[in-house]
């Protein structure tokens, strides 16, 4: 949701933007489409870079466990032991828990990941995945409004690209409020204003700096 939240808005004001400077034929999906490939990359790479510094991030910090387990297993045991203890549990069983989670150096290693470092070892991400995902998502959100361009120009392709815009804005915020708990109207009219705002300024300043031209 928030990928095609992004892709969406991009293009909305971008798509606005050139509707306000009146630039000359064409130029509009040329626009927009060069912001999608742009906007989905930048994205796809942003995530990538993101995952993989943490994944690495978390690698580090699991072997540096993993050693610390080797070297001074003891120090260990009892680090784990007051973990457990500041959890509420009784002293004694939780040096005995300690001691059982030690005995096998995989499971001290995923428990101690887990407690100390509240890092799953089993689940660090896919930083593959997360740039397709963010690649995709974002380029479904920009295609949008960018679609009534591809087949018309002038005010048919500016009416239909607001309409899809508006409409897209409040299904991505109803969407939202699946996830939040929150009322789907409040949730779609914020996404909405919130897209008409940022609009509405690049308008006016396309207005502003634009040429003016048939579209």
């Amino acid at each position: 949701m928030f990928g095609i939240s992004d892709g969406l808005v991009t293009n909305v004001t971008l798509i606005l933007g050139m509707i306000g400077a009146r630039p000359g034929p064409g130029v509009v999906p040329l626009v927009g489409l060069v912001a999608l490939v742009g906007g989905a990359f930048s994205m796809a790479i942003g995530e990538y870079v993101s995952m993989r510094a943490q994944s690495e991030l978390f690698e580090r910090e699991i072997e540096l466990e993993r050693n610390e387990i080797r070297r001074r297993p003891e120090g260990e045991k009892r680090e784990l032991a007051r973990i457990y203890e500041g959890r509420g549990l009784d002293p004694v069983m939780a040096r005995d828990l300690a001691a059982e989670m030690m005995r096998n150096p995989d499971i001290a290693l995923e428990t101690h990941a887990r407690e100390e470092l509240g890092i799953d070892p089993k689940r660090l991400g896919s930083p593959i995945q997360a740039a397709l995902s963010s690649f995709a998502t974002f380029a479904i959100g920009a295609l949008l409004p960018l679609l009534p361009w591809l087949a018309a120009t002038g005010t048919a392709a500016i009416a239909a690209s607001l309409a899809i815009g508006a409409l897209s804005s409040i299904g991505v915020g109803a969407a939202l409020s699946v996830f939040t708990g929150r009322s789907w109207i409040w949730s779609a009219a914020r996404q909405l204003f919130l897209s008409t705002v940022a609009a509405a300024v690049a308008f006016g300043l396309g207005s502003l700096v634009g040429v003016a031209g048939p579209l």
